[in-house]
């Protein structure tokens, strides 16, 4: 009768457009899901959530909505968002039934009070006693090791699916931060675009995050010689002129074109929060260099990029991925600090 036991799990929730990480205390990350929700039009009724629904993206008949519940960082369908969370919890804590959990939730710092407040009643109602609101760039932070307690600062540049969130940090607290609704689906709507002007190929969203992956670079690597170094891969899709499929080779330097603008933006909005910090803060930066984190962080050479914009050092968090999810979860250690490092609290 194990199924029906009642347990407390204190959790932390990385509720990202792109995908949902769970972090359970003591156990870490058990859970990593892209975002989506299949749902059958007719009935209502919850088909797949997670990989198994992101496999149905551009392809599913009439009858099925594949829907990403969260766009640019924030929710815009409050029910499949309800849905598809309740299902990734039940399968994280591994059909227990959970109740009086503590929660954590990792949000963009741009968020108004609203989206909070939708966030929290989500969680609230799955059940949680305690739902804490956490700036995800302080999440981040957490994630990857910084010390925020710190009088030194220190700066991360969180880049997502919906957003990138670049903040510095000090005393606990957010000293200066930019939040874009500019980061990897973005990208990806990026790489569509040229493939279509530069291929005459239409190409989806899966495969362009394919491209993203494989070979999608922010700046060429040369070899000894001076010369970019050229990687290849495949892409198939439907040929815009004959209507028929086709598969072509793209490279590095295609993926580097496509990127270059978003790139741009990241690189700006860097520079911009740094230029909103306070002397003392930007001395602290200049000394510490700026943490990447996100999935976004890992495009290759993102960091030499950046580095050359602004003449800091920059590292890319060891864990980017699950910085967010791992700090939301870290956080539960100190409930005291936790309080004055989240935005909102609500009790159930």
């Amino acid at each position: 009768m194990a199924m029906f036991k009642v347990t407390t799990r204190d959790m932390g929730i990385d509720l990202g457009t792109a995908n949902t990480l769970i972090y359970l205390k003591d156990s870490g990350i058990v859970l990593n899901e892209p975002s989506v929700i299949a749902i059958e039009k007719r009935t209502g009724k919850v088909l797949a959530v997670g990989l198994s629904a992101k496999n149905m993206i551009g392809k599913a008949p009439a009858n099925i909505d594949v829907i990403r519940p969260l766009q640019d960082g924030v929710i815009s369908d409050f029910d499949s968002t309800a849905e598809m969370l309740t299902a990734f919890i039940e399968k994280a804590v591994s059909a227990n039934k959970v109740k009086n959990f503590r929660v954590v939730v990792g949000v963009p710092s741009g968020v108004t009070e609203v989206e909070k407040r939708a966030v929290v009643e989500v969680v609230q109602e799955l059940g949680a006693s305690e739902v804490y609101i956490l700036e995800e760039p302080m999440a981040a932070a957490i994630g990857a090791g910084c010390d925020v307690d710190s009088s030194t600062a220190c700066m991360i540049a969180d880049i997502g699916g919906g957003t990138s969130d670049i903040a510095i940090i000090a005393l606990g607290g957010i000293v200066a931060s930019t939040s874009i609704r500019y980061a990897g689906d973005k990208f990806n709507e990026a790489v569509i675009q040229y493939m279509r002007k530069r291929y005459a190929l239409a190409i989806g969203e899966r495969t362009a995050e394919e491209l993203k992956i494989q070979v999608g670079t922010a700046e060429m690597d040369q070899d000894e010689n001076g010369e970019e170094i050229i990687e290849t891969t495949t892409a198939s899709g439907r040929d815009l002129i004959s209507g028929l499929p086709k598969t072509i080779e793209v490279t590095n330097k295609d993926m580097m074109l496509a990127l270059q603008e978003s790139i741009d933006v990241i690189v700006d909005g860097v520079k911009q929060t740094i230029e909103k910090a306070p002397p003392e803060v930007a001395a602290d930066i200049a000394h510490n260099g700026i943490m990447l984190s996100g999935g976004g962080g890992l495009i290759r050479n993102l960091d030499r990029v950046i580095n050359r914009a602004t003449g800091m050092k920059v590292t890319t968090a060891e864990n980017a991925f699950e910085a967010v999810a791992t700090g939301t979860g870290m956080s539960l250690n100190d409930i005291e600090k936790l309080k004055i490092y989240a935005s909102t609290i609500q009790r159930g």
